[in-house]
């Protein structure tokens, strides 16, 4: 009974998981003889924050409490980049006596600049061997590093506060309801780290077995939800999904198995020539849509899904329409992924881009699911050309009818070039898919791109008129 209530009691800090993102990457492309890959460079302080970061939860006054385990030496210089399998060789871990690395940690984590002299708890808690408070005389939020007695390695909880908040009453609160039951209660619920550890080149590892690139993004969306009970993982051999679906939902074994299938098919409509070895598609579904939103921001509160190309990770949530709705958005959003690591991250143009990622939502549909005449196929054709030219913001900008004009336009050029394009008579668009990604990764300008896979005289003029003639006749 005392272990019950002293897990209710610890449950006010671990309440809403909030979402912990993923490090941020930029794309390099690197040459060896006739082949090329995709390598991804991470900022080492993403790095290191997004696998210190054990979990955030908010209660539902907004108070948003986070642990994180300081077991690694936090990097001196921010901007540095380096690959996942670079930084995770120079790795170090921190001395529990370095209290000046201890605090340059902290800096990097807390919510408020942490003090230069750190206060004692009234007394250290059972099971804790040295107890830290950072925070100063600020008292908007609780920065507390601590070191257990087992496992050897710092810790730091930080506890954010509402306006109105009373300070002592909280600090006394934070020291008996999360330090004092940590021995008991906290520590046992925390995921262990013994797989992560193993990857990042632990004793049992040799160097010459060094974890691969894909190994290290695998490790790292796992890691990102490994203490949120509710969160499942789904592996495959090219993919993660990170879901917090009900148990009973089968939707994640049958988009697990439907991903595999159509990674091939986007692979054989648009072969990429870069090595794609190193890659992995992860997948993060949230059911409820509050949660989606607060994972990527108001700037796509309009979207159900979006592929996230700095962080690597498609995000996306449960619609109201279910599951069947959600595995075509998630087609949608898989292709947004194999196309980038296919193009080297260069984004290609959204008639391109957004064109095939409608297509492949359902490859064997021809609706145009909008109200379309032939008078209207001529009006469309007329748009082609201003469509091809457009950049993102102009692609996505306007009224929600007019976006969705959009969308359906791209996507009719996507699947004429698919279905109809093959019959034109001495097939004068073969090669216009592979030109295209070509000229992309030459050029790197979606725009510059477009112009080269339609720079033969007249050939534009050509598609429009063939594409015009498909859809009229259909």
């Amino acid at each position: 009974m005392t272990l019950l209530l002293a897990a209710a009691a610890t449950s006010l800090f671990f309440t809403e998981p909030q979402p912990l993102n993923m490090p941020r990457a930029e794309a390099y492309l690197v040459t060896q003889g006739a082949r090329s890959r995709l390598e991804d460079r991470y900022g080492v302080l993403d790095l290191w924050t997004s696998q210190a970061v054990l979990g955030r939860w908010m209660d539902d006054d907004g108070r948003v409490f986070t642990l994180s385990r300081l077991k690694t030496v936090p990097p001196v210089f921010r901007d540095v980049s380096r690959t996942r399998t670079d930084y995770a060789a120079d790795r170090r871990d921190m001395l529990e006596k370095d209290l000046a690395t201890l605090r340059l940690a902290i800096s990097h984590l807390a919510p408020c600049e942490p003090a230069d002299e750190p206060d004692g708890p009234r007394h250290d808690p059972r099971g804790i061997a040295t107890t830290l408070y950072y925070h100063g005389t600020n008292t908007s939020a609780i920065v507390c590093a601590f070191l257990p007695k087992e496992p050897r390695c710092w810790y730091l909880a930080t506890w954010e506060l509402m306006e109105g908040d009373d300070f002592d009453f909280c600090k006394r609160e934070f020291e008996e309801e999360f330090l004092e039951k940590w021995d008991d209660v906290v520590k046992e619920r925390l995921a262990t780290e013994r797989e992560y550890a193993r990857l990042l080149g632990g004793k049992e590892r040799k160097a010459k077995s060094r974890p691969t690139e894909r190994e290290l993004l695998r490790a790292d969306a796992r890691h990102s939800v490994a203490n949120y009970p509710m969160w499942h993982v789904t592996d495959g051999d090219e993919f993660s999904v990170l879901d917090d679906l009900p148990a009973t939902s089968d939707f994640v074994a049958s988009f697990t198995n439907d991903l595999k299938r159509m990674r091939l098919k986007y692979a054989e409509a648009i072969p990429s020539p870069l090595d794609g070895s190193n890659t992995l598609c992860v997948a993060r579904i949230f059911r409820d849509r509050n949660e989606y939103l607060d994972a990527v921001g108001d700037d796509m509160k309009w979207s159900a899904a979006y592929w996230s190309q700095r962080r690597r990770e498609i995000v996306a949530c449960l619609p109201p329409r279910g599951e069947a709705e959600l595995l075509k958005t998630l087609r949608h959003e898989a292709f947004h992924q194999y196309l980038s690591y296919a193009c080297a991250m260069v984004q290609a143009s959204p008639w391109f881009n957004e064109g095939y990622a409608e297509y492949f939502e359902d490859t064997e549909s021809a609706d145009w699911n909008l109200p379309i005449t032939e008078d209207g196929i001529e009006e469309a054709a007329n748009l082609i050309p201003a469509l091809m030219a457009m950049d993102y913001d102009a692609f996505y900008g306007g009224s929600d009818e007019e976006r969705r004009f959009k969308y359906r336009l791209a996507w009719s050029l996507a699947y004429f070039i698919e279905k109809g394009a093959p019959d034109v008579a001495g097939e004068p668009f073969k090669n216009l898919k592979r030109d295209y990604v070509d000229a992309l990764l030459r050029l790197r300008d979606m725009r510059l791109a477009t112009e080269q896979a339609f720079s033969r005289d007249g050939m534009l003029r050509e598609f429009v008129a063939e594409w015009t003639r498909f859809w009229t006749d259909r």
